[in-house]
């Protein structure tokens, strides 16, 4: 049974926002005494999930037919527009509550990802390359 293209793109893109959805909805834990770690970690997080959504993104939006510019803008536009309604979530959410910064950190992710893919992948070594073409990237 083959999977229609459209599914199988835009699949991994639905189920990794309900992973983030799913993080989102629980109360923040307990902090480490040392603030400062805890910050680095927690926005680290940010920025992965959201360069991850940003990679999903960006193939679904590219391998549906979308150029290489388009499907970036719609790929980053689309992470920001969900870390808004992620932090809206949050504010429904016991324990946590929404931070403007912390959707600064989520489009830092998704630039970031942005600036990977368009920019140094396609001088990255052949072997890098080739990964990302398999997994239609580039």
């Amino acid at each position: 049974m083959k999977i229609p293209p459209k599914i199988r793109f835009f699949l991994p893109v639905i189920l990794w926002a309900g992973v983030i959805f799913a993080f989102s909805s629980y109360p923040t834990g307990t902090t480490t005494e040392i603030y400062w770690q805890d910050f680095i970690i927690k926005k680290m997080a940010h920025m992965v999930e959201y360069g991850v959504l940003t990679i999903l993104s960006y193939r679904a939006f590219w391998n549906s037919g979308d150029g290489k510019r388009n499907a970036m803008i719609s790929a980053v536009a689309l992470a920001v527009f969900y870390a808004i309604t992620d932090e809206i979530h949050q504010s429904f959410t016991p324990g946590r509550e929404p931070r403007a910064r912390d959707i600064i950190f989520d489009t830092i992710g998704a630039l970031g990802v942005a600036f990977i893919i368009w920019k140094l992948l396609p001088i990255a070594p052949a072997r890098l390359r080739r990964w990302a073409e398999n997994f239609q990237l580039i």
